[in-house]
């Protein structure tokens, strides 16, 4: 299969042709793909070292997947001009997220939805693919009403200037910055900008996103996103109201038993989630499983994940392996 990486120099596309060197996928023919300033850059895939090309002659060359990740004007203007010549698109920006004509996918929850007409698919935000992974059985069985989330987002999720803001804050090095705002030894109580109604967008993509792939505009959701410094994966609070009762013991065995999912839950031994331990991982680790004392059917729990694995390249490419093993890619 003829596969282009739009965006390969970045942090998530380097993630990206990790993930496919190592889940096997079946890449005959590998076009790196980036801004001008990084044509005729060299880049490596699978022990071989390729010649990073432009957007126009990458759409020429007609590959059957394209995955991108290379910001939402890029995907506006060329996910289209892609999707015309045949190319199945799987973009990681918010551009077609909330696109009522386009599938918004996490395959452990709502791959149906997808079909062979599909050209355009949109890979979720980071966040909220790992709270609807660990969402998805207990939703089934207790109805989520309403949730509230916090969030601790890796620099990771920036990109490769704020790692090095972070890192050289940390050395003492004066750097170009990332964020307006020293982000090592400090949180930073916004990603993404404000909106109208005070919350960043995207806050307001974890609410919205949530609805679409859960299928249920019941969900009444709320969030406040942090950056913090760290590295490895995001971590989220997570407190969900049920319309109906459960049982604790019951919640485990759901939460074992759902795809995708890791529980690591020994308070007493000091086991929980951390992001240091899902750098690398594909799971979405869940723990800190409990009941909330102040107020009836609700849960407390703690969500972890490699933001740029299942957060984004994993989930783009399970999505493609899903079109694949039907036969509508």
């Amino acid at each position: 299969m003829k596969v282009a990486v739009v965006g390969a120099t970045g942090m998530v596309g380097e993630v990206m042709r990790k993930v496919l060197a190592e889940r096997g996928f079946p890449v005959t023919e590998f076009l790196p793909v980036a801004s001008e300033k990084s044509v005729g850059q060299t880049i490596a895939f699978m022990g071989k070292d390729y010649k990073v090309i432009s957007l126009e002659d990458a759409v020429a060359a007609r590959p059957q997947l394209a995955l991108f990740s290379a910001g939402g004007s890029v995907s506006l203007e060329w996910a289209p001009r892609f999707a015309e010549v045949g190319t199945v698109v799987i973009d990681n920006s918010s551009a077609w997220r909330m696109d009522p004509t386009k599938p918004l996918v996490v395959p452990e929850l709502n791959a149906d939805v997808l079909t062979s007409a599909d050209k355009i698919i949109a890979n979720p935000n980071c966040s909220t693919i790992q709270l609807v992974v660990a969402l998805n059985k207990l939703h089934a069985a207790y109805r989520a009403k309403r949730i509230v989330v916090s969030t601790y987002q890796s620099v990771t999720g920036t990109g490769v200037k704020a790692v090095t803001q972070l890192m050289n804050e940390r050395a003492g090095v004066e750097v170009p910055m990332a964020y307006q705002h020293r982000i090592d030894m400090n949180c930073l109580p916004q990603i993404d900008v404000f909106l109208d109604n005070g919350f960043t967008k995207e806050e307001m993509k974890m609410t919205n996103e949530t609805v679409k792939i859960m299928r249920d505009a019941g969900i009444k959701l709320t969030a406040t996103t942090v950056r913090v410094p760290v590295m490895g994966g995001h971590s989220e609070a997570v407190n969900v109201e049920f319309e109906h009762e459960f049982d604790l013991n019951e919640v485990y065995q759901l939460l074992a038993e759902s795809p995708g999912v890791v529980v690591v839950d020994d308070p007493k031994n000091g086991q929980y989630p951390m992001p240091i331990h899902s750098e690398g991982r594909d799971e979405v680790f869940v723990g800190r499983i409990r009941r909330d004392e102040s107020q009836a059917k609700t849960l407390h729990m703690w969500v972890v994940a490699d933001n740029l694995r299942k957060g984004a390249a994993t989930n783009a490419i399970q999505i493609a392996e899903y079109m694949l093993g039907k036969g509508l890619l």
